[in-house]
């Protein structure tokens, strides 16, 4: 969700901002821009609505040059997506502004700034930060002052960077709830909201934390708290993988990452899985510790995250014997809540910047819980660094909006979080080793589902003309049920939605008729034979039954029911391989409707606004 790119440099830097607005398109954007500072002190800017390619091309049409620039991917909040609501914004010919999230008091600051007889050219808050700092510095004695004073008046969430063109070798960046990143090279620094984007340039960075102004010029980087207080942000050789860059002999990146999924589960139990106990180390220090006196596990995420945090409820509960709770974070932060004894708080977030989930994080430190931990797919994130405890999925770069093995990865440190916790809470052996051969044999099990693609893709061609479609499952694999709707109606725009098989009867047996394709997942389990009784319900109202069944569930096809018959797994791992079918099926879908499988409309990667 927007991106930030800033350079100052001793170089051109338009060819760096652009590049590095290219790496973070994956999260989503509607417009691009950006504004360097000439040799002679003239700020240049150039925007363009749609993609950063567009932008691209303008800069070879008209080039602009200059060692101090700074560049932006807008998702629109304010304002519709539009060139003159691009980024940057700038005030007065010589200040110029990017920024990601949102001020929350800019109808207040826009009246103040108008009475001051300032100008505003667009629909967006962020403009205010721009004729803000350029007032400040009409009393401040530097950009880095009227930037601090600036920021003492915003409200809300940003993290946002300022140029001056009076001071061609200076940037100033300040973040609250928003990330952003500073990238040191040789004789020029950088600064980022991810470390992706910067990767062409260097490896080194240092993450701001909440509150933290910065000033950036080619050889210093001088950082500020929220205070005022002269601090030191660690600066780190960091070992970022870059595999996003070529879909290789994929069309989409989604469809790469979904193949990739056996790899990053092979990746994400690497070193971690001893015989039958989980290397306690790959948590954290202290997590023996914790995990021994943990009586409750509260689970907080958003979207795609949420789903896998209900699975691990049916883990955690039925392996562990632990008591579990799983909210949406955007509700848990907004209400009273009771804070069982012993509880670890856990977020889960691919991103580690999901701006309710890390809200709901620094919540629950005030509120009580014995200790929060995260499992996320990006070193250094926030959500990284704010909590006690840290499970890294080791999924890779994942480039689509629409989740797939960052989502499967995350299912797999929560059967391991399952397995860690239980150790310490009388879980049998047996049990114990029968998670542990289930999760060694996983990845192995995915490639033989994903064998099952082209049969899937043949039964995508159902859905060309459809527009509302039911998902269906029981126990854990209800929450699968649930992340299949989401993915289709996320890449295809067609209207899903998931209910538990055994909610059919009190009410949405009323949407049935040939016209609403339904979609079971059925693996071979305890629930099975009741599943069978709720298909029987939906074929006697004349539905259109679609079964990935196990191939020992004994689903057959006939007139009015499809079967896709999905190799046999154990039944701890069976909501990881049936979440792989509902992929390619949503993406084969989207294929037909003509979508934009990775970057669908109105949608973000990293959702850092509430």
């Amino acid at each position: 969700m927007c991106g930030i790119v800033g350079a100052v440099a001793q170089r051109d830097v338009a060819e760096i901002l652009v590049e590095g607005l290219k790496r973070l398109e994956y999260r989503g954007y509607d417009s691009a821009g950006v504004a360097i500072i000439d040799n002679d002190k003239q700020l240049n800017r150039a925007r363009r609505l749609g993609k950063v390619q567009e932008l691209a091309d303008a800069l070879t049409d008209q080039p602009l040059v200059g060692g101090t620039g700074i560049a932006h991917t807008r998702w629109a909040t304010h304002g519709a997506p539009s060139e003159i609501n691009a980024h940057p914004h700038i005030s007065s010919d010589n200040i110029a502004v990017v920024h990601n999230g949102i001020i929350e008091n800019h109808k207040e600051l826009k009246e103040q700034l108008q009475a001051l007889g300032y100008v505003f050219s667009s629909e967006t808050d962020t403009e205010v930060i721009a004729h803000l700092v350029h007032h400040e510095m009409k009393t401040a004695s530097s950009l880095l002052a009227a930037m601090q004073k600036a920021a003492s008046q915003l409200e809300g969430a940003y993290g946002t960077v300022v140029m001056d063109s009076n001071d061609k070798d200076r940037i100033v960046v300040a973040r609250s709830g928003s990330p952003l990143v500073i990238g040191y090279g040789l004789g020029e620094n950088f600064i980022a909201s991810d470390m992706l984007a910067l990767l062409p340039v260097t490896r080194k960075f240092a993450f701001l934390e909440e509150g933290d102004v910065a000033e950036v010029t080619r050889h210093n980087v001088s950082i500020f708290d929220v205070n005022g207080n002269a601090v030191e942000r660690e600066a780190k050789e960091r070992e970022v993988a870059q595999d996003s860059g070529d879909k290789g002999e994929y069309r989409h990146y989604m469809l790469k990452e979904t193949y990739e999924q056996p790899t990053a589960i092979r990746n994400t139990l690497e070193g971690r899985l001893i015989g039958n106990a989980i290397d306690i180390n790959a948590f954290g220090e202290g997590a023996d510790d914790i995990f021994k006196e943990i009586e409750h596990v509260q689970i907080i995420a958003c979207g795609t995250s949420y789903h896998s945090g209900m699975v691990a409820r049916y883990w955690l509960e039925s392996l562990a014997g632990v008591s579990c709770n799983v909210e949406i974070a955007s509700e848990f932060r907004y209400r009273q809540s009771h804070v069982p004894r012993n509880a670890l708080l856990v977020t889960i977030s691919q991103s580690g910047e999901t701006a309710d989930t890390l809200a709901a994080l620094r919540l629950a430190k005030e509120l009580g819980y014995r200790a929060s931990m995260t499992i996320c797919n990006v070193p250094g994130s926030s959500l990284v660094r704010e909590s006690d405890l840290a499970f890294m999925t080791k999924a890779g770069a994942e480039i689509g909006v629409a989740s797939t093995k960052a989502f499967t990865t995350q299912l797999v440190g929560l059967l391991m979080m399952t397995l860690a916790i239980g150790q310490h809470h009388g879980m049998p052996e047996n049990v114990q080793q029968d998670i542990a051969h289930s999760l060694m044999s996983l990845p192995n099990k995915l490639d033989e589902v994903l064998a099952l693609a082209s049969s899937i893709e043949d039964l995508a061609e159902d859905f060309a003309d459809k527009h509302h479609a039911l998902f269906l499952g029981r126990g854990d694999q209800y929450p699968i049920a649930m992340e299949g709707a989401l993915k289709l109606k996320e890449i295809s725009y067609i209207h899903a939605e998931a209910y538990a098989a055994g909610e059919l009867k009190h009410g949405p047996l009323a949407l049935i008729d040939a016209e609403m394709p339904v979609i079971v997942v059925a693996p071979k389990n305890d629930l099975i034979e009741k599943l069978k009784s709720n298909v029987e319900e939906v074929r006697a109202r004349g539905g259109l039954m679609y079964v990935f069944a196990d191939t020992e569930a004994k689903f057959e096809s006939d007139d009015t029911m499809t079967v896709i018959n999905v190799p046999h797994c154990d039944d701890i791992i069976a909501p990881v391989v049936y979440t792989l079918p509902l992929q390619l099926l949503s993406y084969y879908v989207a294929i037909i409707k003509g979508t934009d499988v990775d970057q669908p409309r109105n949608l973000a990667k990293s959702v850092t606004v509430e």
